[in-house]
């Protein structure tokens, strides 16, 4: 991985010099683990003009899940606790005779970018921009390759637990329950907080799990993901406790499925991201639903769980293959619960089979 990494930093190095900057001084979490293979908290990468270095407190690869950094890459140990190592950063770009240095004001305090101007006054501070997300959008198959594996996590998580009694167990419990067997079957951890709802509250999004018990006639909907050397993937589905569904379940269920389909189909190289959200919408918003639905449809996944793009009816851009995406339709009917059926894809072009799907979980509608 270290020439993957070196190339990846020297991308952002052209990037530098194309927006007027001689180095970059990368601080978001998630930037620094795409070009340094590792992101101790609070590190920051220095793309300089002599040497790449990553500045952090303590030595990297100490927590579990947190990646270990490029071999080629040099470590700097702050020696002062407490120390900044943005601010370490900015004074080590200055050593080196750099005069402009790219920075990323999405994600630095203003009184963060205020000490990096105080360390080094004679040094120009430039907008990044988001340049490193922009190259973070297409994968390549080595970081697909991380997303199927959590994927496959995620899966046997799931699958394993809906081969257990539910009945009288609380949302609570079998959230916890998912988040054990992610971490048992090989995860970093939960690629955000586990949802699972019963009942009236089946099918919210981002519901957080309560003490509610689950009852026999009950829809239970769960959203988990699984995050696996830092890339993250998302899946959920819906089912009907301890009988057959009703028939007001089974048209739900049916509608939400109709949509989730339609998305997943329009996931093609050079789909505008609205139309997909629009492909998936348009069922729900027929059938009276419009009021009621998420502002997004769909959502990139990768080393972050939600990433760029957006699938959403104001949206821009479009997609290109090797895009991970989320297809995550749902409506709730409030006092009553309702469905969500999510399921993270790969944008692939229509000869190599089209959109490939890494959680496999079946989407019929069991009754457990």
């Amino acid at each position: 991985m270290s020439e993957v990494y070196a190339v990846r930093r020297e991308r952002v190095r052209e990037r530098c010099a194309a927006g007027g900057g001689a180095a970059a001084l990368i601080s978001r979490p998630a930037n620094v683990r795409y070009l340094a293979g590792a992101a101790p908290r609070g590190a920051v990468l220095l793309v300089g003009t002599d040497e790449d270095v990553l500045l952090c407190g303590r030595p990297p690869g100490d927590l579990p899940g947190e990646g270990r950094p490029d071999e080629a890459l040099r470590t700097r140990l702050l020696p002062a606790p407490g120390a900044d190592p943005a601010v370490a950063g900015a004074g080590l770009a200055a050593a080196q005779g750099v005069e402009s240095l790219a920075v990323e004001e999405h994600h630095l305090t203003v009184a963060r970018h205020r000490a990096l101007g105080s360390v080094a006054p004679g040094l120009r501070l430039v907008d990044l921009d988001g340049a490193v997300e922009q190259l973070r959008f297409v994968k390549d198959e080595e970081e697909i390759s991380c997303l199927r594996i959590a994927a496959e996590i995620a899966d046997q998580a799931l699958g394993e637990l809906l081969e257990s009694i539910l009945v009288g167990r609380t949302e609570r419990h079998l959230a916890l329950e998912l988040e054990r067997r992610l971490v048992d079957h090989g995860a970093d951890g939960p690629a955000f907080p586990t949802s699972v709802g019963t009942g009236p509250n089946s099918g919210k999004g981002g519901h957080r799990p309560s003490d509610r018990r689950v009852e026999e006639g009950d829809f239970l909907s769960v959203c988990l993901g699984a995050s696996y050397r830092g890339y993250c993937c998302e899946i959920g589905r819906t089912f009907v406790i301890g009988t057959s569904p009703a028939d007001w379940q089974i048209e739900l269920y049916d509608l939400v499925f109709a949509a989730q389909r339609a998305g997943r189909e329009a996931l093609v190289p050079g789909a505008a991201c609205r139309d997909v959200d629009r492909a998936a919408r348009h069922p729900l918003d027929s059938a009276g639903y419009a009021d009621g639905l998420a502002p997004l449809t769909g959502h990139g996944v990768g080393l972050e769980i939600d990433e760029d793009p957006q699938l959403a009816p104001s949206a821009m851009g479009k997609l290109d293959a090797c895009v991970p995406v989320t297809v995550e339709p749902g409506v709730h009917l409030p006092g009553r619960g309702g469905v969500r059926i999510d399921d993270t894809l790969v944008v692939r072009p229509e000869a190599d089979g089209g959109p490939e799907l890494l959680t496999i979980t079946t989407k019929e509608l069991l009754a457990l």
